[in-house]
């Protein structure tokens, strides 16, 4: 599925993933290929892709995830 990890001031991240992971209000979730359309308030903490391979700490946002497109608007993120 494409991930795209967005903050108002920059694209932090762009490419294809097996699994993402997201701190999600009322506790983790994950979501895999072809998973349910969604949408869901984030709060801090760590969106881990592919198993945890790849971690990105967020300062909170929204994740949308329609037609194995997932896009995060977060208020911030680093690496």
């Amino acid at each position: 599925m494409h991930l795209e990890i967005i903050t108002p001031d920059r694209k932090v991240f762009e490419g294809e993933v097996a699994s993402a992971q997201f701190p999600g209000v009322d506790g983790l979730f994950e979501v895999l290929n072809n998973h349910a359309p969604l949408i869901s308030a984030l709060k801090a903490g760590e969106v881990v892709l592919n198993g945890g391979s790849t971690r990105f700490a967020i300062e909170g946002g929204v994740v949308e995830v329609l037609r194995n497109n997932v896009i995060v608007l977060a208020e911030g993120a680093s690496a």
